[in-house]
């Protein structure tokens, strides 16, 4: 490869790494907040979590971004007259964090409920309210719990963020699309796949210290 093909094969990697770690930032808030509202003991807020779980885990996440970066500029338009056009990247960022909110919410979900309910009962015996038992006991506890799910939703995530190449961000995927189409040589998806391959077996090791670090307290 020319220097200028590795500068564009990093450049994309880096757009991988960036969405990803945004994806997931801003998917865990809105997970977070989904959770709390799953085991709440509001019906209006339970359904609104249950609801918005059920939308985007039982739809491709292909056609979130479709949607997001195609659809959402003429559904706008037809109803306000005015188009709500976002760029790939923000379509992008927007699609896979809301995706994967749904998902890290049920993980969240699962980890707030399997602390004993015992230690909600201690914390309100003691006078504190629901809100202050769940942020200073139980969701503390449950970081630990969180580790090895979360890591498989960022790795999966990584790999997905190909797909937005769909809509002509540059990232690894497309990078190589170009270069291939370019060339008419089909080796740039093999240098794409050990990308993926690096970056996620990189991931994949530094969470696996994580949960390593973290669970000599369990």
């Amino acid at each position: 490869m020319t220097t200028e093909q590795i500068l564009a094969f990093a450049s994309g990697a880096g757009y991988t790494i960036l969405l990803t770690v945004v994806s997931v930032f801003f998917g865990s808030i809105l997970g977070l907040l989904l959770a709390l509202f799953r085991v709440s003991k509001n019906n209006v807020l339970n359904g609104i979590s249950w609801f918005y779980i059920w939308i985007f885990r039982g739809t491709p996440l292909f056609m979130q971004i479709m949607v997001i970066y195609y659809a959402l500029p003429i559904a706008t338009l037809n109803a306000f007259g005015n188009a709500w056009t976002l760029g790939p990247f923000q379509s992008a960022t927007l699609a896979l964090s809301l995706n994967t909110a749904a998902y890290l919410a049920e993980t969240i979900r699962g980890a707030i409920q399997s602390i004993d309910k015992g230690q909600m009962e201690a914390a309100t015996a003691l006078g504190m309210s629901y809100n202050q038992a769940m942020f200073k006991i139980i969701i503390p506890q449950s970081y630990r719990r969180l580790l090895p799910p979360v890591g498989n939703e960022f790795i999966m995530l990584l790999k997905d963020s190909s797909l937005v190449s769909a809509i002509g961000m540059t990232e690894t995927l497309r990078v190589a699309r170009v270069m291939a189409n370019g060339t008419g040589r089909a080796v740039y998806y093999l240098y794409a796949a050990a990308i993926y391959l690096a970056l996620t077996t990189i991931f994949t090791l530094v969470f696996q210290k994580l949960e390593k670090k973290y669970s000599a307290y369990e």
